[in-house]
């Protein structure tokens, strides 16, 4: 049985600054936004009467959907992402110059765990990695995979 992954959700706090968060920063590109209130919803997030406001952002050339979803009624404040907490995930972004797009997104005012790291242990030995956080917290990653594992080779 073969299972494709159509798309990643994130709830954010303002749709609006998310999407230009991630289309600056990222490239990504808006291929759909929309508001729904319909009973079916509630029923699919186990949220009765959610109202969500939603955009659909995809990269250049890719297929992977990135759903940012904003809770318009019922919004929960979470307790601080961090990477330790169970059910805490985060978004990787593989990239040829790991310090060139640190600087500029640096300059930018994004906020960064830390800077470039080199990976001196396990697979990715010779990589270079660094985490950042989008305006709510949400975790993201850099990745500069090793030059062995480079131009199409999984990371």
């Amino acid at each position: 049985m073969t299972h494709l992954i159509h798309h990643v959700g994130l709830t954010v706090s303002q749709l609006e600054e998310s999407v230009r968060f991630y289309c600056n920063s990222f490239g990504f590109e808006q291929v759909m936004q929309q508001q729904i209130d319909a009973a079916y919803l509630g029923s699919i997030v186990g949220i009765p009467g959610a109202d969500v406001r939603m955009a659909h952002l995809r990269l250049p050339g890719g297929t992977l959907v990135v759903e940012l979803f904003q809770y318009v009624s019922g919004a929960e404040s979470a307790p601080r992402l961090v990477p330790n907490r169970i059910g805490n995930a985060h978004l990787c972004f593989v990239v040829d110059d790991i310090r060139a797009e640190y600087e500029r997104l640096l300059a930018t005012g994004v906020d960064f765990v830390s800077a470039p790291v080199a990976i001196d242990a396990g697979r990715n030995t010779g990589g270079v990695s660094c985490y950042l956080r989008d305006p709510d917290g949400i975790t993201l990653e850099l990745f500069q995979a090793p030059p062995e594992h480079r131009h199409g080779s999984a990371a």
